[in-house]
Formats: structure tokens, sequence, C-alpha cells
């Protein structure tokens, strides 16, 4: 009966996805996805209801590859402001990536890697067995990796989900609140500072990467927990 329910409940998301994807498609969301003014104008037209709208779609972003959620977020501070276009994003963000987790353990390596693309997947998935926990919080920190394609990866690792959703929570909402404070005016970075964000992210991602294990032993030891 469990896995009957379970199947049940993976068939009803796949197919919301897919009329969600479809809906994007035909009203013309992709194309509007080219610019943060174009998306802003694109969301608006469903007013009264346009915030609900918003958080659809940047619920979509993460099961759904082609839509960039950090776009759809300056967009939304465009329109919405800083703070409402921040939470409503950090909300549908969380609410995805707990989705697309649960969905990668429902279907199995198969499926994910039909879904993700193989090449993706043989070239994250064995850095996120290894190093899951670092991997994890580093890569969803900077914005250099798909975080949601981490995501559904993550489901296929032996992680446990509220570990997963404490590195959710904690580390995916800062790019989140850089792109709406940029797209509600609250922001203002020039194109060097951001180089140097860049390069900065860089640096950091590669030191975690190999020091992660001695900084993580560290951490348990000072805890009283022995590696």
């Amino acid at each position: 009966m469990k896995s009957a329910a379970s199947r049940l409940a993976l068939v009803c998301a796949l197919v919301l996805c897919a009329g969600g994807g479809l809906f994007l498609y035909r009203s013309g969301f992709f194309s509007a996805v080219s610019s943060p003014d174009a998306l802003r104008d694109y969301i608006q037209q469903f007013s009264p209801y346009s915030l609900l709208f918003f958080f659809v779609i940047q619920l979509l972003s993460v099961v759904l590859a082609p839509i960039p959620s950090n776009v759809s977020a300056l967009a939304g501070g465009i329109l919405f402001g800083t703070w409402p276009a921040f939470f409503l994003t950090y909300a549908a963000i969380v609410l995805g990536s707990v989705v697309v987790f649960a969905l990668a353990r429902a279907m199995g390596r198969d499926a994910v890697t039909r879904l993700v693309g193989r090449k993706l997947s043989e070239k994250y998935l064995s850095v996120i067995h290894a190093k899951t926990d670092v991997f994890l919080t580093l890569a969803f920190l900077f914005p250099f990796f798909p975080d949601d394609a981490l995501c559904i990866l993550a489901g296929l690792t032996t992680i446990p989900f509220p570990r997963f959703l404490i590195i959710v929570l904690l580390a995916r909402p800062w790019g989140l609140l850089f792109a709406s404070a940029l797209g509600g005016a609250t922001l203002s970075v020039p194109w060097w500072g951001m180089l140097l964000a860049g390069l900065a992210g860089l640096a950091l991602f590669c030191l975690g990467m190999k020091y992660g294990d001695r900084i993580e032993a560290a951490i348990l030891r000072r805890l009283g927990k022995n590696p």
C-alpha cells in the first residue's frame, strides 16, 4: 500500500510539473525570461495574482531546469521590492528543493540520470557521494553550480533528509537575497565588485573542497565527537 501511494504521489508530481512547464511555454514565459524587465512585465500581467504567480514560477524553477531562479528573483525585486521577492523566492526554493530531493529518492538513479543528463550526473554524483555536506554547502553558497540539479542528485546519496534540509535552509538564501536586493535597488554593485566576489567565492570553494574533511573533523572534535 505504501509503495502504491508513493508511485501515485510521484505520478501526480510529474504530471503537475509537466503541466506547469506546458503552461509557461504557451503563455510566453520562456521568451520573457531573456531579461529581468521582460520577466517583470510578464509576471505583472497576472495581477492581482502576480505574487502567487511569482511564487509558482520560483517553485517551478527548481523542478524545471530552464528557469533561472536568480533572474526571476531579480525581476521580483523590481516588481515587488527586495523583501517580498526574497521571502517568496526563499520559500519556493526550499519547497522545490525538498520536492526534487524526495522525487529522486522515489525514482532512483536511472530516472534521475535521464532527467538531469548523464554528463551532469557523472560530473557531480561522485563528489556528492564523497563529500556530501561540504560540497553541497559550498555549491549552494556560490553561483557557479547547478543548485537545482544538485538537489536532485543529493536524493541519490545517503544524506539524511533533516541534514539536507538544514543545508538548504542555511546555504541557499544568500544568492537569492543578493538578486532580490539588486532588483529592488537596495543594493548596487559595480562590475569589479562582482568580479572580486566571484573570485573570492571560487577561492573559498577550492579551499573547502581541499580542506573540508579536516575542517569537518576539527568541528566534530570541538563538539566532543570522534570523526
